[in-house]
């Protein structure tokens, strides 16, 4: 194949991950083309979107190494100082407090829509070269290159293809990389309420036997009478009840979410629309198939239950920024086989850990079998009461 106007890397997908990815890789010298269908609309600060984030310090440490971060941080973002997770059955709190573990903040609350935005406007900048909206309809791969058809008929080279365009990921299927799926036949309820009681810039989850319930401070702007009571809800539900509730009347679906989080933050008043999407486990047979690479969504949708997805999304970014400057620093084709196989076991690894862990801890705790009630509860709370292995657990989340 021709090296003429050939590109390092091809980059499918234009959410957080896949944005992210172009950024990065062009910062570090690459000559990238990001391929996306539809362009993203800008972020109004009058609307919140529904979609967002438990944002790691790790991952806001990328983006600002990225040139975005400020840019998020100064437009609207919500930090939080402390966790409390507890279950329904009985026992002691887990708690998390940022003066405890020696923390300005836990971590950040962001809006999807708000860093998508902050990405798309450092991308031209950057050099990445646009291509929206576009569709990657063909896949050939060679020993040296590959090329992606596009729907508009152009023919783009590279080095390296890129699929970060989602769960349903286009590119993973032309590569011919399959998927294990498990559906949780649960969905999360997503919504915006007003706390009667405030939330104290904290994350409050609390186990049942239908499934977790979690709030997340968000920002309240100027609404004084709002301020440290706004908070983000995601209700993990079976299907049949997040559908019941999804389109109950507002009075009804504000008594039965105060009752889930056990009155502790008094009444709730909801504050906009309600989504639900469902949940599932889905990996990736394989991270690396030839010279096509896999990362977020693509390669591990997990349970939101620890709010970790685009944590670990961001973090196959990072690992792969590595790669790159270990290709530079020693030389070499950054899609060689050999890095490309070791970058894939690393991540494949950490994340199916991760899904796996996320995936028996909703199963222990969404039930309500006589032993997992009887211990689970007692086990929140021994780990709370145990500094050490509280502030591990903080650091694995955190990726300190």
């Amino acid at each position: 194949m021709s090296r003429r106007n050939r590109l390092d890397a091809v980059v499918a997908g234009g959410g957080v991950v896949g944005a992210a990815t172009a950024l990065m890789l062009a910062r570090e010298g690459l000559q990238v083309a990001l391929v996306e269908p539809r362009r993203p609309a800008a972020w109004r600060r009058e609307a919140r979107d529904l979609r967002v984030y438990a944002f790691a310090p790790d991952n806001a440490r990328l983006l600002d190494e990225l040139g975005v971060w400020s840019q998020v941080a100064a437009a609207r973002v919500q930090p939080y100082r402390g966790m409390r997770v507890w279950d329904a059955a009985g026992g002691d709190a887990l708690a998390f407090d940022a003066d405890a573990l020696g923390q300005r903040q836990l971590g950040w609350i962001v809006e999807n829509a708000l860093l998508v935005d902050a990405l798309w406007q450092a991308l031209p900048a950057a050099g990445v070269r646009l291509h929206c909206p576009a569709r990657i309809e063909t896949l050939e791969q060679h020993e040296n290159a590959v090329r992606v058809g596009l729907d508009d008929g152009l023919q783009l080279e590279a080095g390296l293809a890129i699929a970060a365009d989602g769960a349903d990921s286009a590119l993973r299927s032309l590569a011919g990389i399959g998927t294990t799926r498990r559906e949780y036949r649960q969905q999360g309820l997503v919504a915006f309420v007003a706390s009667e009681r405030p939330h104290r810039d904290t994350c409050w989850q609390r186990f049942q036997p239908t499934g977790p319930v979690a709030l997340l401070p968000f920002f309240a702007g100027d609404a004084q009478a709002s301020r440290g009571r706004i908070g983000s809800i995601v209700w993990t539900l079976p299907d049949a009840a997040a559908e019941r509730l999804r389109n109950a009347d507002a009075g009804v679906f504000e008594r039965e979410l105060a009752a889930a989080f056990g009155g502790e933050l008094g009444a709730m008043r909801l504050e906009s629309p309600r989504a639900a999407f469902p949940l599932q486990r889905q990996l990736a047979q394989t991270y690396a198939q030839g010279r096509v690479l896999l990362l977020g969504d693509a390669a591990h949708v997990v349970h939101p239950l620890a709010g970790q997805g685009v944590n670990l999304g961001l973090r196959d970014v990072e690992a792969l920024r590595g790669l790159v400057r270990d290709a530079s620093k020693r030389g070499g084709d950054i899609a060689s086989p050999q890095r490309l196989a070791r970058w894939a076991r690393t991540r494949k690894s950490e994340n199916a850990l991760s899904a796996h862990a996320f995936e028996a801890i909703n199963r222990a705790y969404s039930n309500d079998a006589l032993w997992p009630t009887l211990l689970r509860g007692h086990a929140l709370g021994i780990a709370g009461k145990l500094p050490p292995l509280a502030r591990a657990l903080w650091r694995h989340a955190a990726g300190v």
